[in-house]
């Protein structure tokens, strides 16, 4: 026997044993003990395979096989067998390590020996008080101790739900055996032969198991809770690196986190691809690095873990995936960039368009959500991520086409025009979304209206259409909901005095310029509008959007508030 025998490895392997069996024959042949439990529910030939690849090595045994499934008492009981063979058949071993199959060391074998060798009545179990759980996932803290579950949560949930929902109606509660305080964590340990001793051949064990045979997921409260009873030092976490997402499953680690696997210090990892070969060929050797004398700390790590967790919970801003697409607000941003709307510029001036592209550098497109045509910039048929100015496409799904418009575009501002003619489905998604700006001149839809050759009966219905549509869309905008950056202002108050408004678009899509600008785009002539809306008004038809015009042939409106906007954030 070396000096490595004061360390022993208990596994519990239920697949890839291949793997398990070149991780059990690692640690053996640097002198470690290991007992291998092979879940019962694995095929008798595996296990064979198994046993006959290790049976040169004097120091490994196999124990009684239980069926382990999730959240039974199976896992316990394997591992109460398996610590029995250890304590029983190595009495040279001083501290018992817990892992599982799909475990692999990280550091030498030597680093870990002298590191629990400087702490020889140290438990390192993760052992806290269901109180300050706060990792649990499922709803089950304090219940799975008091509540029964015969059934498996996996494979009976139907049953499993409805009994744990019948017991805390009835107000059913088990009796919590005394003296002991429920505490719960990492199934992985590394306990002491005195404290496994305690537990294993205490004389309440009978009383224990009984109790615990009926608490759900009992491996992450066995040993976690009974260490308390006999230990004189608990150091309250686990030497094994085991990570977790946000819906409690293990993160499992392939090839490209060797180097992440290296940065954490930590002696054993899990879970990791059986197919990672990379990883078994640099750690499961004597060359892995030496980083002896350095303490444990998968917190230099938990960063990336969390950006991890982040990016697979709500994924980079604008990008819709598979997982969140059917859940609504589960997106991280509506879109990917900013973006502005805008609503009867293009009426009120002439090439609002180019002006605007040339003003501020940004791509300026016209009415993307015409009834006949996506109005794309430059008048193309194709854009950017291959988006079709059909509108029969778009309009399939006009919410994913907006959203990919902005992403494929990203770093180039896109502005569009939007009027009560376009299509409107979208209104409450772009009101909703901080990246738009959105600036509206009421009623300017009527100018193309007034300027039409059309018979002044069918005007005045269209106008009358087209103002409700716009007052929807304008009562949208006002909601104390709204996100978006929203301005303005009634046709009237607009042309009064232009340039102010003018100026805080501009300033907003490219602040960087902090170009003072000297003149506005040529604005239509608005000699007669005025008497047209009276004209409208005569037919029987309101126009309230406009603002105040005066019938003669004065063009300036009455308006006095020099261009000032309704704001709405």
């Amino acid at each position: 026997m070396t000096e490595s025998t004061t360390l022993g490895f208990v596994m519990l392997c239920h697949t890839a044993l291949h793997r398990a069996a070149e991780v059990a024959r690692h640690w053996a042949e640097r002198g470690c003990p290991v007992v291998i439990h092979v879940d019962a529910r694995v095929k008798a030939w595996s296990y064979d395979t198994m046993k006959t690849e290790l049976a040169d090595l004097a120091n490994v045994r196999f124990s009684e096989r239980f069926a382990c499934e999730w959240g039974t008492w199976g896992i316990v009981a394997a591992t109460q067998a398996a610590s029995e063979v250890m304590l029983a058949d190595f009495p040279q071993v001083r501290h018992v390590y817990l892992a599982s199959g799909s475990c692999m060391p990280l550091r030498p074998v030597r680093d870990l020996i002298a590191y629990l060798d400087a702490r020889p009545r140290t438990d390192f179990i993760e052992s806290v008080t269901t109180e300050e759980v706060g990792w649990t996932i499922g709803g089950l803290n304090m219940e799975r101790f008091t509540l029964r579950f015969p059934f498996s949560w996996r494979t009976q949930r139907w049953l499993f739900d409805r009994y744990v929902a019948l017991q805390r109606r009835v107000r059913f509660q088990r009796k919590i055996p005394k003296d002991v305080v429920p505490h719960l964590g990492s199934q992985w340990w590394c306990l002491t032969r005195q404290t496994l001793s305690a537990i294993l051949q205490g004389p309440d064990r009978k009383l224990y198991d009984d109790y615990f045979r009926r608490v759900w997921i009992p491996d992450e409260s066995y040993f976690q809770t009974l260490v308390r009873l006999v230990s004189s030092s608990v150091e309250s976490r686990s030497l094994t690196l085991s990570k977790f997402d946000f819906q409690g499953k293990p993160h499992i680690f392939y090839d490209d986190h060797l180097q992440l696997l290296r940065r954490s210090d930590c002696f054993v990892a899990r879970k990791i691809w059986p197919h990672a070969n990379k990883l078994y060929r640099t750690f499961l050797t004597d060359d892995a690095e030496a980083q002896a004398g350095r303490e444990p700390n998968p917190g230099k790590i938990d960063r990336l873990f969390a950006k991890a967790v982040e990016r697979r919970v709500k994924g980079r801003p604008g990008l819709y995936m598979q997982s969140r697409f059917p859940n609504e607000n589960f997106e991280n941003g509506r879109t990917a960039a900013p973006y502005s709307v805008f609503h009867g510029f293009s009426e009120v001036f002439e090439n609002f368009e180019m002006w605007l592209s040339k003003t501020t550098g940004s791509r300026v497109h016209g009415h993307l959500f015409a009834p006949d045509r996506v109005e794309f910039a430059g008048g193309e048929a194709i854009y950017n991520g291959a988006l079709s100015d059909s509108p029969r496409l778009r309009d399939y799904n006009p919410r994913s086409f907006l959203t990919n418009l902005i992403w494929a575009t990203r770093g180039e501002r896109q502005c569009f025009q939007f009027g009560p003619a376009d299509s409107q489905t979208l209104n409450p998604f772009i009101a909703m979304d901080a990246n738009a700006q959105i600036s509206v001149i009421s009623g300017a839809w009527a100018l193309p209206l007034w300027k039409s050759n059309r018979n002044f009966g069918d005007i005045r219905r269209e106008a009358a259409r087209l103002q409700k549509v716009e007052s929807e869309t304008l009562a949208v905008l006002r909601q104390s909901s709204t996100k978006a950056r929203v301005r303005i202002w009634t046709l009237a108050e607009f042309v009064e005095s232009p340039m102010e408004p003018l100026q805080t678009i501009v300033d907003e899509i490219s602040p960087r310029s902090l170009r003072r600008l000297t003149e506005a785009p040529k604005m239509t002539d608005l000699t007669g509008f005025g008497q047209f809306l009276q004209n409208l008004r005569n037919q029987g038809m309101q126009p309230v959007l406009m603002g105040d015009f005066p019938a003669g042939d004065d063009p300036r409106p009455a308006s006095a508030s020099r261009g000032r906007p309704y704001l709405v954030k």
